[in-house]
Parts: C-alpha cells; structure tokens; sequence
C-alpha cells in the first residue's frame, strides 16, 4: 500500500518486518515496553496484524493491531523512529493501518496514548463514551521484573 509520499510505503507482510528494530525500540525507546524481551515481541508481531512503514525499502515505522477481524480492534506499539518525525509519517502509517480492509465495520477500535492524543483525534479516536463501563487488569513493569 502506497501513502501520499511516494517514497513511504506501508506494508502487511511480515516477511519485510525488521524484527531486530522493533525489538530496539520498543525494549530500550518506548514509553510502554521497556525491559520487553524478544521472544514476547515475536509473539505479539505473530499474533497480530502488523503493519510495517518503509523509506527507500528500510523500515522507519511499525503499527500493530490486535484484532477478531470481526467486532474489536486494539491499534498498539505504533511508532515512527525518532530520527524520521516530523515528516506526517505516524499519520501516514495511521491512515493506512484504518483503510485497511480488514478493520472495516468493527464496532470498537481502541487504542491508549499518554501523549499522541492530537494524532488519533484526527482519526476519529475520542475519549471512551461511558468510561466507568471499562475495566482493566494493567501491569506497567511487568517486563521490568
């Protein structure tokens, strides 16, 4: 799939996906996954719909999507590498991942951000309608330990 930059492609096939980098970032970078180990991020990526963004052919970007294909979606581990923001890569590779056939008509599309809010509004994303509905069992260090 092809975005409004010519020379940024997204792809799903995880066959393209830079295993090593995804792992970099999200076990030393993000603000989510620290201390996650390999075999934890291959798991996810196999379980998943991953979404993969590429400059000249070398992955810049990763999106993953935790789906029944049916009803629910969890849009998580979205990043652009520090040293490619600022070009609208993110919401090119947003963009992508909503349009994506698969992830048409489902009920609930979630997604949590500490501080990208302004970029998902853009998609539609709003705070949770009825918030005291939803519950959690959340383990922020678990990858820590």
């Amino acid at each position: 799939m092809n975005t409004n930059d010519s020379s940024f492609e997204v792809s799903t096939d995880q066959s393209r996906l830079d295993i090593p980098m995804i792992y970099r970032f999200l076990s030393e970078q993000s603000s989510w996954a620290v201390g996650i180990s390999r075999p934890i991020v291959e798991r996810a990526i196999e379980n998943s719909l991953c979404f993969g963004g590429y400059l000249d052919g070398r992955q810049i970007a990763f999106a993953r999507v935790i789906t029944d294909f049916a009803t629910f979606a969890n849009l998580v581990d979205v990043f652009v590498l520090p040293e490619y923001r600022g070009h609208g890569y993110g919401k090119q590779l947003v963009a992508v991942v909503l349009r994506h056939p698969s992830l048409q008509r489902l009920r609930r599309f979630m997604l949590a951000t500490s501080d990208a809010q302004g970029l998902y509004e853009r998609f539609g994303f709003t705070p949770p309608r009825n918030p005291e509905t939803l519950m959690e069992r959340y383990f922020p260090n678990i990858y820590l330990s």
